[in-house]
């Protein structure tokens, strides 16, 4: 039998990515807290195992050959898992390659434009002096997510899956969407999308994984005083290679 892996997780959308799919694939795990607002991605030791200081990443001590392996890159550490265990990521390269258009398309533009509409429609208008100096990119953000949720609701017209059967990309994109408020999409909008995502939601593995690790769920925006939104916004934005060095050495 395995060895648990090691999770390095924050409850955030990448982070329940690997939950959902740990308890989705049965293999066991231990849960190591990385508080992104706070800097714990800085530490020596984490970026040893993630180099682009971002949560969340893994290490197998059973990996191959038996030998220790650590992945980061959610996508990455998805294919991994479903290679491992040999579930929800088929051996067959036809249904392999369906799945891993949308386990890209999730990685490269439902995840990065989703963040980007919600930093500048929840958090950007609390760090500047003139929010009004936001209206471009909080709009130019917020209608290519609603574009990206057309795209899902087409896909989602003719199987209840996006692959087919449910897989490590259903795994991948469904945490990104269970922040549609935050994107000020709806999902009323969207009929397709609105059913999977309750399907998805129903599965006993998935509602076991948001409960993994909710005590560490973050103050909300509204609950945070400014000093601590100010704080926050230093660790989580703006980083460049000389403040990450600095924030290395300081942690080391």
């Amino acid at each position: 039998m395995s060895k648990p892996i090691d999770v390095y997780f924050w409850p955030t959308p990448n982070g329940h990515k690997m939950t959902i799919a740990l308890e989705e694939m049965k293999l066991p795990y231990i849960l190591k807290p990385v508080n992104i607002g706070k800097g714990d991605q800085f530490k020596p030791a984490f970026m040893a195992i993630s180099p682009n200081n971002k949560m969340p990443a893994i290490v197998d001590p059973s990996g191959p050959g038996g030998k220790p392996i650590s992945v980061f890159e959610s996508g990455a550490i998805l294919q991994y898992l479903g290679r491992k265990s040999g579930k929800l990521y088929p051996r067959d390269e036809r249904e392999r390659a369906e799945i891993e258009q949308w386990l890209y398309w999730q990685v490269g533009h439902l995840g990065p434009m989703s963040g980007q509409a919600g930093h500048f429609r929840n958090y950007a208008p609390k760090l500047v002096d003139d929010p009004a100096k936001l209206d471009y990119a909080r709009d130019r953000y917020i209608k290519e997510v609603n574009r990206l949720y057309g795209v899902l609701d087409h896909r989602l017209a003719d199987r209840a899956y996006v692959a087919g059967e449910y897989s490590i990309a259903d795994i991948a994109i469904w945490p990104w969407m269970r922040g549609y408020v935050s994107y000020d999409q709806t999902l009323d909008d969207f009929p397709n999308v609105k059913a999977w995502f309750a399907r998805v939601e129903a599965r006993p593995a998935v509602r076991r994984a948001l409960e993994v690790g909710a005590a560490l769920k973050a103050r909300t925006l509204a609950e945070q005083t400014p000093g601590e939104l100010a704080e926050s916004a230093k660790v989580l934005f703006g980083q460049t290679a000389s403040s990450v060095a600095a924030a290395v050495a300081k942690q080391g």
